[in-house]
């Protein structure tokens, strides 16, 4: 399944940039709904690359069908990124530390100026691989990706304001 989402900021793109490659902000994060505390497990900066590895857990309600077929506590994984401050562009593949037959998902994340900010735009292929419900499962996850962006909006404002 291709899905895009977006998100609005009111800052430059360096500034937002700059804020989700910060440790601080990858903890203020970790209040949003479903997702445990990111863990940031390395990261390295040569300049104008920087590769980062965060991992994620899943802390939300998967419906009883799911919950079938996943354990939900076994749905943890870690997001590998390149982020290239030059294009402002960023590669990401998602790497399930469980399930890694039943989950991939590769894609970018491109930051672009507006006027009086700046707009996010993260593009990606998610591939469910479960019998009989695997549409359900990426619908559901594209679904909870786009909740979490548009909540995460929020929280990288509040924490630029605080850093200004």
């Amino acid at each position: 399944m291709r899905f895009t989402v977006e998100q609005r900021f009111g800052a430059a793109v360096e500034d937002v940039e700059a804020a989700f490659l910060d440790a601080d902000l990858l903890a203020r994060l970790a209040g949003l709904p479903s997702l445990g505390r990111p863990e940031l497990l390395d990261q390295h900066d040569d300049g104008h690359l920087v590769r980062q590895r965060v991992r994620y857990r899943f802390t939300g309600r998967l419906s009883p069908a799911a919950a079938a077929i996943v354990d939900p506590d076994r749905l943890t994984w870690v997001q590998e990124a390149v982020h290239d401050r030059r294009a402002h562009r960023t590669e990401i593949s998602v790497r399930p530390d469980h399930y890694a037959d039943r989950l991939r998902c590769e894609g970018t994340i491109e930051l672009h100026p507006l006027a009086g900010g700046s707009l996010r735009v993260t593009e990606g292929d998610l591939d469910v691989r479960a019998p009989l419900m695997a549409a359900r499962v990426e619908r559901a996850i594209v679904a909870g990706l786009t909740d979490h962006a548009h909540a995460e909006v929020e929280i990288v404002e509040r924490w630029l304001a605080q850093r200004t």
